[in-house]
């Protein structure tokens, strides 16, 4: 395997372990502005407040690796996208210190203001939805290079119906994503109330997410017919994703074992996801930007991938040590005291 596949593996490693972890989050803020208002908060506030205590912090960690790690890898990728990607990207960290500000208000200050709570909820979608328009540029088709510049057509972007069909499933996947593990989450606490809620949540959003996945199957067939003959190819790969999508959906509707629901559930986008990423190959942007063309020296490649692994390997460990002293802790996660 060269060094450009095994670059851009670890890469798509870590921005899916961000799209498993950041989905949690944001569709956490999303249903505990969406309980306050429909007079639920009751009900699923202190869940999610438990799961978030001890996990915001390390979220962005994974976004941060693969940032850093695009760049260091394929540096055309800082020059096409640097600049096409100002706005956006910086609209999304706005929203991401609006985030991090409303954990250090809801912890020092009014844990129920209703404004924190909007900023909280409403940056919960809007980030992957600003996030995803990165998938859609590399699709090709919304860069152009005007001399010495690269510009981002926008009005092409946002007439786009592909662009559109990504952002719908960035957003409802989240919400599916958040749903099924926090199901998990009240059932572990022993919650059954919140449970009930997070539940009917979970299966309200499965079906949109199919919808929406099958709305940017149709949208890439005719936005690049290139990457979608790719994908036939992997089909397996994606039915195996609607397989696990079918028995995450029949566990959670007969309240069986809901762990291996949402383990389901990450298989599914892992399989999707990787599919996706599999079929786009060799092109990171259609068709400027390819992974063999783009590559940077081989001493450098193999130094960042020995630095990257060795990053997974501290950070893989450090998230299990989390989970098993605080998340899945049996006291902490029924909210009780240690003994």
């Amino acid at each position: 395997m060269s060094i450009e596949v095994i670059g851009i593996t670890v890469l798509w490693i870590f921005l899916y372990g961000y799209l498993i972890v950041a989905s949690i989050d944001f569709g956490a803020g999303f249903f505990s502005y969406y309980a306050l208002i429909t007079g639920r908060s009751n009900m699923i506030h202190t869940i999610i407040e438990r799961y978030l205590s001890p996990v915001w912090e390390v979220t962005n960690v994974f976004l941060v690796f693969f940032m850093i790690g695009m760049v260091g890898f394929f540096p055309d990728t800082a020059y096409y996208l640097g600049t096409t990607l100002l706005i956006p990207g910086s609209i999304a960290i706005v929203l991401i210190a609006i985030r991090g500000s409303y954990y250090a208000f809801s912890t020092y200050g009014s844990k129920e203001n209703r404004f924190y709570k909007l900023l909280y909820g409403g940056s919960g979608l809007l980030i992957p939805a600003s996030l995803s328009i990165v998938l859609t540029i590399s699709e090709g088709g919304f860069i152009e290079e005007r001399g010495n510049d690269v510009v981002l057509l926008y009005g092409k972007l946002f007439t786009s119906t592909y662009a559109w069909s990504v952002v719908i499933l960035a957003l409802v996947s989240v919400l599916y994503i958040s749903a099924a593990f926090l199901t998990y989450y009240a059932h572990k606490a022993k919650d059954m109330r919140a449970m009930e809620v997070l539940r009917g949540f979970a299966i309200g959003w499965s079906g949109p997410t199919i919808i929406a996945s099958l709305l940017v199957f149709f949208a890439i067939q005719r936005h690049n017919p290139m990457h979608f003959e790719n994908m036939l190819q992997l089909a397996w790969m994606f039915i195996l994703s609607l397989t696990c999508f079918l028995i995450a959906t029949y566990l959670i509707w007969n309240r069986k074992r809901l762990g291996l629901a949402f383990v389901m559930v990450m298989l599914q986008f892992a399989l999707a996801f990787f599919g996706y990423g599999a079929a786009h190959l060799p092109y990171i942007i259609y068709p400027m930007v390819s992974i063999h063309e783009s590559i940077t020296s081989p001493a450098m490649g193999i130094a960042l991938i020995g630095a990257f692994i060795a990053g997974l390997c501290l950070l893989i460990p450090s998230l299990i040590l989390l989970m098993r002293l605080f998340l899945f802790d049996a006291n902490y996660v029924q909210g009780l005291q240690k003994k």
